[in-house]
């Protein structure tokens, strides 16, 4: 690849998928000084799903990609994160999120709808007036040359960029042509709705992020849209085979999952009118992410499961530290996708382990139970704090990898 300043090409830079990452992506771009091409495969931009958890980090993201405010004022801000064992409702820990929090890491903790993050991301890119949306658009396949990178979509269309981002999400065809391995798929379906506050549970009503462990399952609840709507998800171990996908749920499959949950959890699962299902799927970390001109970013890197509430803030960061990477290299690819990808490896690598993890601990069963509710008997905050740093203390001064 030439070490040429691109600054001045007439080739935008390419991102395929028009998600979160995506998104985030062409806006870090911008602000290094390109035009982008984002192509969608989906007919209209949007965001299925429900609420998101937001740390710190995510915040910090925000602000790094000039949409700060606009995102914040579309959180609801928590008191606390707070896991009760569904079997006989004991707090098994209890995380506050309030003054001291913000202090410790410079930014709150949050939940917000997922179709909010969004929208705030495409706000700053409509602003930009350089970013480009092409609806329809599926990847099918990556051609590369010196000058630059072509992508073929499903229906026969030819785009030309400078470069390619890779942010087309856990079935990645960019990841498919370069890695060509397929998607762990988990045994673990989640269920999401968004409940009016009128009729949620009063005695349930509360300013936190809210989850309930129980055996081979965990439910979590917390308010969105200034407490106008509650977020409500439920997680079990499938009894049959599951394949990665989305689709409408059924109220009685869930029922049939939480038998034994205590009566204060379970009116949860009764509460939902709509549910949509995933079955999840996580990605095997891998140390290479740079392909040429190409470069994977979001779930189309290091696909997690949802047990750090980490997805979508790490795809932030990922573009974050991207256009520093840009920044740092003055604008060369080669080297900019290489400190990228240097920076950003293990860090995800450590976020898509710690999710495994943190489900079979959610999910605890017999004696690993008891260990569980054990584990944080006694932590002050102070040492929660503490054992959230890695996570939460990223920032984009810190971003990139040093020699």
């Amino acid at each position: 690849m030439a070490n040429t300043n691109p600054t001045t090409s007439s080739q935008p830079v390419l991102v395929a998928g028009g998600g979160i990452g995506g998104v985030a992506a062409a806006l870090a771009l911008v602000r290094r000084g390109f035009d982008v091409l984002v192509l969608e495969q989906a007919a209209q931009l949007g965001e299925i799903g429900a609420g998101i958890q937001l740390g710190p980090n995510a915040f910090a993201a925000f602000d790094a990609l000039g949409i700060g405010e606009i995102a914040r004022a579309r959180a609801v801000y928590t008191d606390e994160m707070v896991m009760h064992d569904a079997l006989d409702e004991y707090c098994v820990g209890r995380i506050p999120t309030g003054e001291a929090f913000r202090k410790r890491f410079g930014n709150p903790y949050a939940v917000i709808h997922r179709a909010d993050v969004h929208g705030s991301l495409l706000e700053g890119a409509h602003a930009t007036g350089r970013i480009e949306i092409a609806t329809g658009a599926q990847v099918q396949r990556v051609e590369q040359d010196d000058a630059g990178v072509t992508v073929v979509t499903g229906d026969g269309r030819r785009f030309r960029g400078a470069a390619l981002i890779g942010a087309d999400g856990v079935k990645s065809a960019v990841r498919r042509q370069y890695v060509g391995d397929e998607a762990r798929v988990s045994g673990h379906v989640v269920y999401r709705a968004v409940v009016d506050r009128a009729d949620f549970p009063a005695d349930l009503q509360w300013n936190a992020a809210s989850i309930w462990v129980g055996p081979n399952c965990h439910l979590v609840h917390y308010p969105l849209r200034g407490g106008e709507q509650y977020n409500v998800v439920v997680t079990f171990h499938s009894r049959d085979q599951e394949e990665w996908s989305v689709r409408e749920g059924s109220r009685e499959e869930v029922l049939s999952y939480f038998e034994g949950i205590c009566a204060r959890a379970r009116q949860l699962i009764e509460l939902p009118r709509d549910w949509k299902r995933w079955a999840t799927a996580d990605r095997e970390p891998i140390g290479q992410w740079v392909f040429g001109r190409a470069v994977l970013l979001g779930d189309a890197a290091h696909a997690t499961l949802q047990y750090m509430a980490q997805g979508a803030c790490m795809a932030m960061e990922d573009a974050v530290t991207l256009g520093e990477a840009l920044r740092a290299t003055d604008n060369q690819f080669d080297k900019a996708f290489a400190l990228y990808q240097k920076s950003r490896v293990a860090r995800t690598a450590r976020v898509v382990l710690s999710s495994r993890e943190m489900g079979r601990i959610f999910h605890a069963r017999g004696v690993e139970r008891l260990v569980r509710n054990e584990l944080w008997k006694g932590r002050t905050p102070e040492r929660f704090y503490d054992a959230m740093e890695w996570l939460y203390g990223w920032t984009v001064d810190t971003c990139l990898a040093k020699d």
